[in-house]
């Protein structure tokens, strides 16, 4: 039986450690090759040909979102699944759009996290149960305001507030940057929010991603 080639990727030497022993103590697994950096993850991938990659994503210097964009590019017969403390759905989103097969928290249990490599190796995607829930959510909101959140609802200026305030631009800022006040930003941030029935920057920016007016 052939077993399933694996690169470890995190920055921490003591979660490499207890995860190099789980892996070692499968028969269907092998780990060809550890990595500390998104960098070096690329360059590892390309050489051993791993069957999966087990992808930290905040890591100094080339972050793991970063990577798997890349290695998704170069790749992509490699299956990534990101392994990483956090929840958020901004990083559960993000890692999905960089071409991540998979997303298992760090607190997962380790029978859950070897059948997530083996389900990603098969080809299929593994979502752990608490991110599942954040997208079925993100899901239901979205056709709950489906009919509501057309971007041709919006003025062409209220698009280009729109697309500023995502790339993270304060009212100040993009005034100066359309020759309006800061005061006429509001009144087009508060449009833009009825309209769309979206409320803080990150449904905000979400929403510009999804309808392709910035990239991640």
């Amino acid at each position: 039986m052939d077993r399933i080639k694996l690169l470890l990727v995190d920055d921490h030497e003591l979660v490499r450690a207890g995860l190099r022993m789980l892996l070692k103590a499968q028969p269907d697994m092998e780990l060809v090759a550890e990595a500390s950096s998104g960098a070096e993850a690329i360059e590892l991938a390309q050489l051993h040909r791993p069957d999966v990659v087990l992808m930290d994503i905040t890591m100094p210097g080339m972050d793991g979102m970063e990577a798997t964009r890349r290695l998704n590019a170069c790749c992509p017969e490699i299956a990534v699944l990101a392994l990483t403390i956090h929840e958020e759905e901004e990083y559960f989103f993000q890692m999905l759009e960089a071409g991540a097969a998979g997303y298992v928290p760090k607190r997962a249990a380790p029978e859950e996290l070897l059948h997530a490599i083996q389900t990603v190796h098969w080809g299929d995607v593994f979502l752990h149960s608490s991110v599942a829930q954040v997208l079925v959510k993100d899901y239901l909101q979205h056709r709950k305001n489906e009919e509501k959140t057309d971007l041709s609802l919006l003025t062409q200026r209220e698009e280009q507030v729109l697309t500023l305030i995502a790339d993270g631009l304060t009212n100040k800022q993009i005034g100066e940057e359309l020759g309006i006040s800061p005061r006429t930003v509001a009144r087009h941030r508060d449009n833009i929010t009825k309209k769309l029935n979206l409320s803080s920057r990150a449904e905000l920016t979400r929403y510009a991603i999804q309808q392709g007016l910035i990239t991640p």
